[in-house]
């Protein structure tokens, strides 16, 4: 109509483009700085629009163990069943790999490394999560092949395995042939498979490939008792790129002790998740303490948008300037 305007407010968004928006920034923006711009901004990011991606790898691989759970715990139940993404490091116990398969059904890709859930869990709880495509459990010394034979037999969608494994964690190890006989079994549709640093045999590897039709590349860096011909492998899987086992990487170059795969490309996250008890996970107070010194929240110059009446504070938000 004529003398309205062509344009519509930010806080006039609909929730799903809030959301979609809402995703290009940082996990510490959208917890700490858009629930306090208006209303409409804060309802969007305590629902679910925001949370069909959830990649918090590489803060959970700097906080404590208590603060990563209570994070996925709102971070899950924020989400509403709507969680395709999860990208995680590290979780401590099997209470949290059962929470996230109950609460995140539709997950399509899940990155747990370093993660310390049990085989007896991964059984249980597998046939949860059966829209997985992508799978991460490098670095997981606690599951072998029992997990991975129930997650073949679970996730009939699985195309991409990571099961990568520190050259200490498997050094004392004589044999993990269980592992990739599991892989060979139960994962026929695999197209991506990563295994370094595992103690196996070019027979069982040679199996994997006739079994898993469609592999296109295969990790075997650090697998020192595979011997694969070149010629072979050109003649029988010309779509195959094989990597490995006789490449100089991190683990060749650096000490042991001091090597992760996260350390080249990192960027440290100047803050952590100190809340005490988040109750139902709504409140936004537990994030004033989430910026360490490098960057205080209290120190940010805040803009509001007009229309935040009197009930403003039972959000939380100080009055608008």
């Amino acid at each position: 109509m004529e003398g309205e305007s062509d344009f519509r407010h930010w806080d006039e968004l609909i929730p799903d483009a809030l959301g979609l928006i809402f995703r290009h920034l940082s996990l510490q923006e959208v917890l700490t700085v858009i629930p306090r711009v208006c209303k409409s901004w804060n309802r969007a990011v305590t629902g679910p629009y925001c949370w069909q991606e959830i990649d918090i790898e590489e803060w959970s691989n700097r906080c404590q163990p208590g603060q990563l759970d209570r994070m996925l715990q709102m971070l899950i139940t924020r989400s509403s069943g709507s969680l395709r993404k999860l990208c995680v490091s590290g979780l401590q116990n099997d209470t949290m790999f059962s929470f996230i398969a109950e609460n995140a059904g539709a997950l399509q890709t899940l990155r747990l490394p370093r993660s310390e859930m049990s085989d007896s869990i991964v059984e249980q709880i597998a046939g949860k999560l059966p829209m997985i495509t992508f799978l991460d459990l490098s670095y997981c010394s606690k599951i072998g092949a029992h997990a991975l034979e129930a997650i073949g037999k679970h996730c009939k969608l699985l195309v991409n395995l990571c099961r990568n494994m520190h050259p200490l964690d498997t050094a004392d190890k004589p044999s993990q042939d269980d592992e990739a006989n599991a892989i060979a079994t139960t994962m026929p549709k695999l197209k991506r498979l990563e295994m370094a640093y595992h103690v196996i045999s070019t027979e069982i590897v040679l199996k994997i490939l006739s079994s898993c039709t469609q592999l296109e590349f295969l990790d075997l860096r650090g697998c020192w008792n595979v011997k694969l011909d070149d010629k072979f492998i050109k003649g029988n899987f010309p779509n195959l790129k094989v990597l490995g086992p006789l490449v100089m990487d991190y683990y060749e170059t650096n000490d042991w002790d001091d090597c992760s795969d996260y350390s080249d490309g990192s960027e440290y996250l100047a803050w952590e998740f100190l809340a005490d008890e988040m109750g139902d996970y709504d409140d936004d107070e537990i994030y004033d303490a989430m910026w360490d010194e490098e960057g205080r929240l209290e120190e940010l110059e805040l803009r509001f948008y007009d229309g935040i009446d009197e009930d403003a504070g039972l959000y939380g938000w100080p009055p608008s300037p």
